[in-house]
C-alpha cells in the first residue's frame, strides 16, 4: 500500500479514539447526574490500561526492536523525552487554564487558544497510536482489507480509546451542570480530543522515514502515558474521592487492577 493510504489508515485509528471520548457524555442520556464513585472507579481504569499498554506493549516492542546497547539508551532517552513533553504540557495549562464551560462560552479567538492547549495534552496519546502501527504493512498481524495491521496497533488504538471515556466524562459533567443538550456535550468531548489523529499522523510518519528512531518513538510515547497517569489521572480520580470512604482508595485500585487484568492478557495474544 502506498504512504497516502497508510496515513489515512492512521488518521482514523487516531480519530476512533477522539470519538471514543464522546461515549464519555452518554451516561447523560440516561442518568442525571454520576456518582464519585463511578467517577473514581472509571479513573483507576484509565490508569490500568495506560501503564499496561505503555508497559507490556510500548516498552516490550521498543525492546524487541532495539538492535543493540545504543538502541536501549535510544528508548531510555525517549521514555525521558515523553515525561519531559508531559511537563512542558502542564506548565502550557496551567498559564492558561480553562474548564470546560469555557468550550460553550469561547468566541473563536479562544477556541483556537484551547486548541492549541487540547494539541498540547492530547499529543502523547496521539503518537502512541502512531508509533503502535510503525510496522504497518512490513509485520505480521491481522487484515482488513488490503491493510496488514499490527497487534500492537489494534491493541493500543483500543487502550486510549477506552482511556479516553473517562476525559469526556471529566468534560460533560460541567457542561450538564451549565443545561448544555447532550449531543453538543458529545460534540465538545470529542473537540478536545481532536488533535489526536494529527498526532498519530506526524507520529507514524517520523518512525517510517526513519526507523533507526523506533525505539525511542516507542520510549516517547509509553513515558508520557506512564507520567500522564501518575501526574494527572491519579489525582484526579483522588480528587473525585476526596469525600468517598477511606478517600476512595479502594475504588481507585479496583479500577487499576481490573484495567491491569483487562490488558495485559491482550499484549500477550
Amino acid at each position: 500500500m502506498g504512504l497516502l493510504a497508510n496515513l489515512v489508515l492512521v488518521f482514523v485509528a487516531g480519530l476512533i479514539t477522539a470519538l471514543a471520548t464522546g461515549i464519555g457524555a452518554f451516561p447523560f442520556f440516561f442518568l442525571d447526574d454520576v456518582s464519585e464513585r463511578l467517577q473514581v472507579g472509571l479513573w483507576g481504569l484509565a490508569s490500568g490500561i495506560m501503564v499496561s499498554a505503555s508497559l507490556f506493549g510500548l516498552v516490550m516492542e521498543g525492546l524487541a526492536e532495539a538492535d543493540g546497547q545504543f538502541d536501549v539508551y535510544l528508548m531510555i532517552g525517549g521514555l525521558l523525552a515523553g515525561v519531559v513533553l508531559v511537563i512542558v504540557a502542564n506548565r502550557v495549562i496551567s498559564d492558561h487554564h480553562f474548564d470546560s464551560k469555557d468550550f460553550e462560552q469561547a468566541d473563536f479567538q479562544k477556541l483556537v487558544l484551547i486548541l492549541g492547549i487540547l494539541t498540547v495534552h492530547s499529543f502523547p496519546e496521539g503518537v502512541a497510536v502512531g508509533v503502535s502501527f510503525a510496522e504497518l504493512n512490513l509485520a505480521g498481524g491481522l487484515t482488513f482489507g488490503p491493510f496488514v495491521v499490527p497487534l500492537l496497533a489494534i491493541f493500543m488504538t483500543v487502550a486510549i480509546s477506552i482511556h479516553n471515556i473517562p476525559e469526556g466524562l471529566a468534560i460533560s459533567i460541567p457542561l450538564r451542570s451549565m443545561g448544555i443538550s447532550n449531543w453538543k456535550m458529545v460534540w465538545w468531548a470529542v473537540f478536545s480530543s481532536l488533535p489526536q489523529p494529527i498526532g498519530a499522523v506526524l507520529a507514524f510518519y517520523f518512525v517510517r522515514i526513519a526507523k533507526e528512531f523506533l525505539p525511542a518513538g516507542f520510549g516517547f510515547a509509553a513515558g508520557a502515558m506512564v507520567y500522564l497517569v501518575l501526574s494527572e489521572f491519579i489525582p484526579e480520580a483522588l480528587e473525585h474521592g476526596a469525600g468517598l470512604p477511606n478517600r476512595g482508595h479502594r475504588e481507585l485500585i479496583s479500577g487499576l487492577v481490573v484495567g491491569v487484568l483487562v490488558m495485559v492478557p491482550l499484549a500477550f495474544i
